[in-house]
């Protein structure tokens, strides 16, 4: 069973951030919850932000720093380097609201079962004041079928908090810039039980830098994410898991093109599954 002193590691990669990532880590420090060790992985930042992460005393946060190597290859040396338990994923342009660590140990304490815990995520502007929507996750269970399935009822991004037990060898793909997190769930995805808490557990910050504002990339990482599956699980899928795959990645990616009015990149993607 879950012990309150067991401890958290929490990955922070980050390139680049120094607009926002003070306030992100003042989130962790400020968590009600204090056993945790915050892995911040500078990915080759030309601007400040070393300095800005660096101003933090406590001794919690572990710096490391890599040549440029992307998200991935950044997660990737956390889970290297950490100590805890059980692990999060925390952008460095996100915010954990005081009670996001402790609302999902909670969980765990539920049952020896569970290897995944997430939460509700509300979605703001840049300023992060006045959520403009919030997603909900909707499935308790095994969630490998859900995910593999693109359905969003457990899925929202890198929020699952995870037993550390549970990803064994199991990595973030460096080859991906988009979808990485949601091949890396799939790969621990049998591993055990997704369960949520009703709290809140992500204040996830939409603005214009973000990596999922790069359409063309995050086309690409549909279609490779898709292909993966299909490569990595194909037996384990039925044929109509196979189609809703290839139809909801299009889909997804059909009206996100659409909505930035790139209409030939739309229909192009429809059509090959790729730009």
């Amino acid at each position: 069973m879950t012990r309150f002193t067991d401890l958290v590691s929490i990955i922070m990669p980050v390139y680049n951030g120094e607009q926002f990532i003070a306030e992100a880590i003042q989130s962790v420090v400020d968590q009600n919850y204090e056993y945790w060790e915050l892995i911040v992985i500078n990915d080759g930042s030309t601007d400040d932000t070393k300095r800005v992460i660096l101003d933090f005393s406590d001794t919690r946060i572990r710096y490391f720093e890599q040549p440029n190597g992307g998200v991935s290859a950044a997660r990737n040396l956390g889970i290297r380097e950490m100590r805890g338990k059980y692990l999060c994923c925390l952008d460095a342009d996100d915010f954990l609201p005081p009670n996001s660590i402790f609302s999902r140990l909670n969980v765990f304490q539920s049952s020896d079962d569970i290897s995944f815990v997430d939460g509700r995520v509300r979605i703001f502007d840049s300023t992060l004041t006045g959520a403009q929507s919030e997603w909900v996750p909707t499935f308790k269970g095994v969630p490998f079928y859900q995910l593999v399935r693109l359905n969003g009822r457990c899925f929202f991004g890198p929020t699952w908090m995870v037993k550390s037990e549970s990803v064994g060898e199991s990595l973030f793909d460096e080859k991906l810039s988009h979808g990485e997190d949601l091949l890396f769930y799939v790969s621990i995805a049998k591993k055990g039980i997704y369960d949520y808490t009703d709290e809140c557990i992500l204040h996830y910050r939409s603005n214009s830098n973000s990596a999922m504002s790069n359409f063309d990339g995050l086309a690409n990482g549909y279609s490779y994410l898709c292909s993966a599956i299909w490569r990595l699980y194909y037996t384990e899928l039925s044929m109509l898991d196979r189609i809703l795959i290839l139809f909801r990645s299009r889909k997804i990616m059909f009206l996100t093109f659409w909505s930035q009015e790139e209409y030939l990149k739309a229909f192009k993607f429809v059509m090959l599954g790729h730009i």
